[in-house]
């Protein structure tokens, strides 16, 4: 999902003259022209600079934050160091604090969930408080144990994102400052942190023999429009939530009944073109009734101009007494395409707009596989959402 006030695809190629800001201190400036280009503005030891970082489409949308996140990145670092110079400290390394800010700046545009960007700065602020204000060449293992040991049984799962936080910037501080001989939070403390059993929580989801069941039931329900709409798309497509919600009728081919999702919105980085069934055209020719001018196909009914939220769908399954996650659909439909048909495991994959195999065998498989997914996509609709059978003229 495009987090609130980020630029997207379409915003770019429609922004009228001016300057938009992306957030984070870029800036797409638009010329009367039309030539349009980027801008960062970085401020060091108090003083504001704007740097030119190339023309729009020559450098990408995701490349212009990846540079604008560096450059913030040294920035902070720089910023530190002159502190530490001010208060003639003998070593000009950062504290934990401004090294964590810095790894969370540089990659932050990366993260597509904006929770987990916040989460993880969050996450060291609540649970590694003791080394905020240590030079990370002063952190110890002994310091990094006894931020770890009161939560390593009590919260297992937090304490192992936690030590992974810990030595992840770390491990950015050595490569900035030699004299940090190794990683406080890396192998050398594992035998003082009593094994942990491994849980792999995998997301809940329904049979496939009961999607069918699942989609009438909340297409007869009170929810919104835009909620049970979106829904019914993601089942009909298998796609990710937030590439559900984020749908932008400027994505959909009419012509080719497809729907192009730019790599800035997938997990993987990679435009992926998903093809549409004949009950996924109907859907959006239902949501065409909730256009509210944003150019998404499902505006949130609440916050007009914005994607429906995460929560909406998954409180859309709870109302409605599914237990299941909304990601927990792709299962289903993973399973149904391995179980219920005779479909190549690689097309099934590229439907999930997974990686096909290793690095060698993903080379042997140039093609997207469109038309083999076309009519693995149509059946799956088939088989969840079948469509009245037309009788017979006599």
């Amino acid at each position: 999902m495009a987090q609130p006030g980020r630029l997207n695809a379409a915003d770019i190629q429609h922004a009228p003259p001016g300057k938009h800001a992306d957030g984070g201190g870029l800036t797409l400036v638009v010329k009367p022209s039309g030539r349009r280009s980027w801008v960062a503005r970085i401020t060091t030891d108090g003083k504001r600079r704007d740097i030119g970082l190339g023309a729009y489409p020559t450098v990408s949308l995701d490349e212009a934050r990846l540079r604008t996140a560096e450059l913030r990145a040294r920035a902070l670092l720089a910023d530190a160091r002159h502190v530490s110079a001010r208060n003639h400290q003998i070593a000009a390394a950062p504290t934990f604090a401004h090294a964590a800010a810095a790894v969370h700046a540089l990659n932050a545009p990366r993260w597509r969930n904006p929770r987990h960007a916040q989460e993880w700065l969050g996450s060291l602020h609540r649970h590694a408080e003791p080394l905020m204000d240590l030079p990370v060449d002063r952190i110890t293992r002994a310091d990094v144990l006894e931020v770890l040991h009161p939560i390593w049984h009590d919260k297992p799962e937090t304490a192992r994102r936690v030590r992974q936080r810990i030595r992840t910037v770390l491990s950015y501080a050595m490569a900035l400052h030699e004299h940090i001989p190794s990683n406080a939070a890396g192998d050398g403390i594992d035998a003082a942190l009593p094994p942990m059993p491994r849980v792999r929580n995998h997301q809940r989801a329904l049979h496939y023999r009961g999607v069918p069941g699942a989609l009438t039931r909340v297409a007869a329900c009170n929810s919104s429009s835009a909620a049970k709409l979106c829904l019914r798309f993601l089942v009909l497509t298998a796609v990710r939530s937030a590439e559900a919600r984020g749908a932008r009728w400027s994505e959909i081919e009419d012509a080719d009944a497809a729907w192009r999702i730019p790599g800035e919105r997938m997990k993987s980085g990679t435009e992926h073109r998903v093809p549409l069934c004949g009950q996924a055209l109907e859907v959006l020719e239902a949501a065409r009734e909730l256009d509210d001018g944003s150019g998404l196909v499902f505006p949130s009914p609440l916050k007009p101009g914005n994607p429906l939220s995460w929560q909406t769908l998954l409180k859309l399954l709870r109302t409605n007494g599914l237990d299941c996650t909304v990601h927990g659909f792709r299962s289903s439909f993973k399973t149904w395409a391995i179980e219920a048909t005779t479909t190549p495991w690689a097309v099934g994959e590229a439907a999930l707009a997974h990686v096909v195999g290793n690095t060698t065998e993903a080379a042997y498989v140039r093609g997207d596989l469109f038309e083999q997914r076309r009519e693995l996509m149509a059946a799956w609709a088939d088989y969840v959402a079948p469509r009245p059978r037309r009788r017979k003229s006599t």
